[in-house]
């Protein structure tokens, strides 16, 4: 695969995306679809944020046509509220961008509904919010879901006996989980798609690392963790870098259904988007259709 940037993003006028998360990698997929004529709903829980990162892409992209929305992923009451607005205001959406996240506080934090802050906001969020914009995107022009995972998948494990770490606690391994549990969502979604007709593509990718505020935000600025970005910042590519495989995944003619991209260079960690390597425990067809039952379930969402 040749070295892809945002100049090979293909024709996307008067396509229309939804974008979780107004800062990092949010705002740089937000940024270069607006630059490419795209048409974005940028979501995200903070209208102050949400506010600014608006102002700030139609100042680098003055034709930008890009609103914002509030959206709590650790809230499915927020979810729902989302879902229900546009579909109210829209006809159809051609795209879905589950970037948003939270990585690795300190100590164990629940969601309103009582799910673990990591497990229920990066996964069970956007499991739920893609079931609620299915009708809209199955109207759409060769719609896709894009699903965020990590590098940090490769050391993940469902733990069936306790999802919401209930019993042990632990931010670095309660984060790979939720990022596996989002890769294998990407792969059953396509499976169900292909199986139900439903005409939606689901792609995952994986920002290698990049620098945005995902950790400190999440560990606190006094972590080890946060001080090590800090020192260590060569280390970390830019987040408009780290937004190129999901990007890819969004556009590219080239992206296949059920792939996964990232980064191509030292371990997948830095570099251009290609296929990036799926750990053994997401291709697990059996955990994955588990899974999928399960966050129905506590969701109260279903497919299809």
């Amino acid at each position: 695969m040749r070295k892809w940037t945002t100049s090979n993003i293909p024709d996307i006028r008067g396509r229309s995306f939804v974008v979780t998360g107004t800062g990092g990698l949010g705002f740089e997929d937000a940024l270069a679809l607006a630059r490419a004529g795209a048409t974005i709903i940028l979501a995200g829980r903070n209208p102050g944020k949400g506010a600014d990162a608006v102002a700030r892409i139609k100042r680098e992209a003055p034709k930008a046509s890009i609103s914002f929305e509030v959206l709590d992923l650790a809230d499915l009451a927020s979810i729902a509220a989302f879902g229900e607005r546009l579909r109210n205001q829209n006809d159809h959406l051609d795209v879905l961008i589950n970037n948003a996240g939270v990585m690795m506080p300190p100590t164990r934090k629940l969601t309103p509904d009582g799910f673990e802050l990591q497990f229920g906001t990066n996964y069970l969020g956007h499991f739920a919010l893609t079931a609620h914009l299915l009708s809209l995107l199955r109207k759409g022009r060769n719609p896709r879901v894009v699903t965020l995972s990590s590098i940090a998948a490769r050391d993940g494990r469902i733990a069936f006996d306790d999802l919401q770490a209930a019993h042990d606690y632990k931010p670095m391994p309660v984060y790979s989980q939720s990022k596996l549990a989002c890769l294998m969502f990407a792969l059953e979604f396509q499976r169900r798609s292909e199986a139900g007709h439903w005409g939606v593509t689901s792609i995952a990718a994986h920002p290698g690392i990049s620098r945005t505020d995902l950790l400190p935000n999440g560990t606190g600025a006094s972590s080890i963790f946060s001080i090590a970005r800090r020192v260590l910042w060569f280390l970390f590519q830019p987040a408009a870098q780290g937004a190129l495989p999901t990007l890819f995944a969004a556009t590219s003619p080239e992206a296949k259904g059920g792939g996964y991209y990232g980064p191509d260079r030292l371990s997948e960690t830095r570099g251009y988007p290609t296929a990036a390597r799926i750990p053994p425990a997401a291709l697990d067809r059996e955990a994955s259709a588990r899974l999928w039952d399960i966050s129905e379930k506590l969701t109260h969402v279903r497919f299809g």
